[in-house]
């Protein structure tokens, strides 16, 4: 009776010791730290505008529109900055981000039009001074002045605003009929004078 008690205790080893060879713990792995919260993006993206990083800024903010692509706050924040800087096609493309994510969104409609129309009138300023506005582009902008007129219930579209003295004495001199007609009497500059 002996050898059997030997070979059980000898086979309740081995699975002892198989058991305790599928049971090594492995020491964790360190997790990665966390992804930053939107608010957290959002503050150090603010942070670095201010501090005058402006590119730091984008990045961060193009990695909030990254990792949280169904908020509307980082592509808002985007077209906010490059409007403020006068980049307003880019302004418009970061707007209509935000706009996909909330169709309502005052603020980025308001972005996409104003945008759009110093777009706009950059464009005809630069058509007119070249004295290239005329036939169909001429009507077809007479009417979008009327409508945009009729739109916000203003007769002037664009206020009269100061022109910086070389810009006025560069007008001034060139003889041109388009750069008199771009000169108010008053010393400013008003790209849709000719479609009122």
């Amino acid at each position: 009776m002996k050898p059997a008690i030997t070979l059980s205790r000898f086979t309740c080893f081995a699975g002892a010791l198989l058991l305790a060879a599928c049971a090594t713990t492995e020491t964790p792995a360190p997790k990665p730290p966390g992804a930053p919260t939107l608010a957290q993006v959002m503050s150090e993206a603010d942070a670095a505008a201010r501090a005058g990083q402006y590119e730091r800024a984008v990045t961060l903010l193009q990695r909030g529109g990254t990792s949280y692509p169904a908020d509307k706050a980082p592509w808002l924040q985007m077209a906010q900055m490059k409007f403020d800087r006068g980049q307003y096609g880019d302004a418009i493309g970061h707007a209509l981000e935000a706009l996909e994510r909330d169709p309502d969104d005052k603020v980025a409609n308001s972005i996409v039009a104003v945008s759009g129309l110093r777009l706009s009138g950059k464009a005809l300023a630069d058509l007119s001074r070249q004295n290239n506005l005329n036939g169909s582009l001429r009507s077809e902008a007479q009417e979008l002045a009327k409508l945009l007129r009729a739109s916000i219930g203003e007769d002037v579209l664009v206020p009269p605003s100061r022109r910086p003295a070389a810009a006025a004495k560069r007008g001034a001199g060139s003889g041109t009929p388009a750069a008199k007609g771009a000169a108010s009497p008053g010393g400013t500059a008003d790209p849709f004078s000719g479609l009122k």
